[in-house]
């Protein structure tokens, strides 16, 4: 027997039938005596565990984390998390490689687990504008923004990374420096550095002449690449002054590496981060940084998501400020 055959044989709806199993207020009391009845006439037996299945998943908010070693998404993530539990959801996380199709997977995530929302933590603005339309849930792109991406599910929480690489720069000139090295992801499949990068390159011009691209190197945004990226970076260009590192994590690994060169930070070479982690506060020198609002961050793109799922709400686009922190890495010639 089956809640059909119920609903058949008491003459309510299977969604009645159902909200009586659960024992739902908003069904009758002659209703729940009748539909009880045939339970128990019956011997019938609800699948407990069909049922729990159907609810965990159409309470479900999936996050897609971009970068499984990203230290700057941890406490994000963690905000993130706390705030959907105190809503009654429950989150499933994935992590993903840098180079994953976030889109795609999240696609199939979409069929498979049939999500109230996503949250996208980090992603590549490309992979949206070629297949988002395949999500048709509320989604919230968290720490990436672009006018480019315009559709009526997907909101957008994040900074203005051309502004905030430009201020890095402006940062560096003020202190005299113009020998500038930049460690960063690759331009091509990396968004955020591509933007950041032309924020830098677009006020380094105000020195009459362009930044030249042999200084910027390549990076994964971990200790370990940056670590090797200053060291490549310093023998292509030992006349470096200054470096400018997007991520605290590149610039701690810089930091190291610079050390083992010989180098002493900031007297010899002085070091820019940006995320604003507080590890970089705890690193001897302590790490200036253009820092990230990451609360803010987390706790905006959840407004946004629950609107979404509980009340309609369009999808919004919400850029927030970065504060540059001046640490002992960073020193005036």
């Amino acid at each position: 027997m089956t809640i059909k055959d119920i609903a058949r044989e008491s003459g309510y709806a299977v969604s009645t039938v159902s909200r009586a199993l659960n024992d739902h207020p908003d069904v009758s009391a002659d209703a729940k005596r009748k539909i009880k009845a045939i339970i128990a006439h019956h011997g019938f037996v609800p699948n407990t565990n069909a049922r729990q299945l159907k609810v965990q998943q159409s309470r479900v908010i999936l996050i897609l984390v971009k970068g499984a070693f990203n230290l700057f998404f941890t406490a994000i993530l963690e905000r993130m998390q706390t705030a959907i539990a105190c809503a009654n959801y429950s989150a499933e996380v994935h992590y993903l490689d840098e180079e994953a199709d976030e889109v795609l997977i999240g696609a199939q995530l979409a069929r498979e687990r049939k999500p109230l929302g996503f949250i996208f933590l980090g992603g590549n603005v490309a992979l949206f504008q070629r297949r988002f339309d395949t999500i048709h849930v509320p989604s919230v792109l968290a720490t990436t923004v672009s006018a480019d991406l315009a559709f009526p599910t997907l909101s957008m929480v994040g900074i203005d990374d051309a502004a905030s690489g430009g201020g890095a720069c402006q940062y560096l000139l003020s202190k005299g420096h113009r020998h500038i090295g930049v460690i960063g992801g690759n331009p091509e499949n990396s968004y955020i550095s591509k933007l950041r990068y032309q924020g830098f390159q677009e006020v380094f011009a105000i020195t009459g002449a362009p930044h030249d691209d042999s200084y910027y190197q390549k990076s994964s945004y971990s200790m370990e690449s940056g670590y090797r990226a200053l060291q490549k970076l310093i023998a292509r260009h030992p006349n470096c002054t200054a470096v400018f590192c997007m991520s605290d994590l590149i610039a701690i690994g810089a930091m190291r590496a610079a050390h083992d060169l010989g180098l002493n930070v900031p007297k010899d070479l002085s070091i820019l981060g940006f995320d604003g982690l507080s590890l970089g506060q705890f690193y001897t020198p302590k790490l200036a940084s253009v820092r990230q609002p990451q609360a803010e961050i987390a706790d905006r793109s959840m407004e946004i998501l629950l609107a979404q799922i509980e009340k309609g709400a369009p999808a919004s686009l919400t850029v927030l400020d970065t504060v540059l922190v001046e640490g002992e890495s960073v020193l005036s010639l």
